[in-house]
């Protein structure tokens, strides 16, 4: 006779939660694409291309695109912000760090700044939210004789009486 905890039964149950709070998938990959970059930005190879000017702004878009991927989990509430600033950043980079990681890390960053420009929180409580698997209930329908309605001819259509 043991009276399972909330959390036993659902032992992942709290981190779900957070990471649905926020816009977690976008900003990890935001942040992968800029790691990315600045990792082909180093890279040991003889295949790096050197397109646009490499001083400061090499180095830093992608140090500001995983910025933008940390600070987009951190803070959710700006994430127009950061989304906007990394699709433009994302772009940015094709031309100042080696093709925007050689196309991958831009991509990543896109799709990544899409995913969080798209991204709504649920709002409503708990209790209100559908079980996971179950279909949503059906909105309440108005009925049709209620208000004044308008025939096809523009005149309004005035109930018929009901007998009692």
């Amino acid at each position: 006779m043991t009276v399972e905890e909330p959390a036993l039964r659902h032992p992942g149950g709290r981190w779900r939660r957070w990471r649905r709070a926020r816009p977690f998938t976008a900003g990890i990959l935001i942040a992968l694409g800029g790691a990315e970059m600045l990792v082909t930005l180093r890279a040991p190879l003889g295949v790096l291309l050197h397109v646009g000017p490499q001083g400061l702004a090499a180095y830093l878009v992608p140090m500001i695109l995983v910025l933008c991927g940390v600070l987009l989990v951190a803070t959710p509430q700006q994430r127009v912000f950061y989304a906007v600033l990394s699709l433009l950043l994302g772009l940015l980079s094709w031309l100042t760090s080696n093709l925007g990681g050689f196309v991958v890390g831009m991509l990543l960053t896109l799709v990544g700044g899409a995913l969080a420009f798209a991204w709504t929180s649920d709002k409503r409580p708990a209790a209100q939210r559908p079980a996971s698997g179950a279909p949503a209930p059906p909105a309440p329908r108005e009925p049709e004789d209620v208000g004044t309605a308008l025939l096809p001819g523009g005149e309004p259509r005035i109930p018929a009486e009901r007998e009692t």
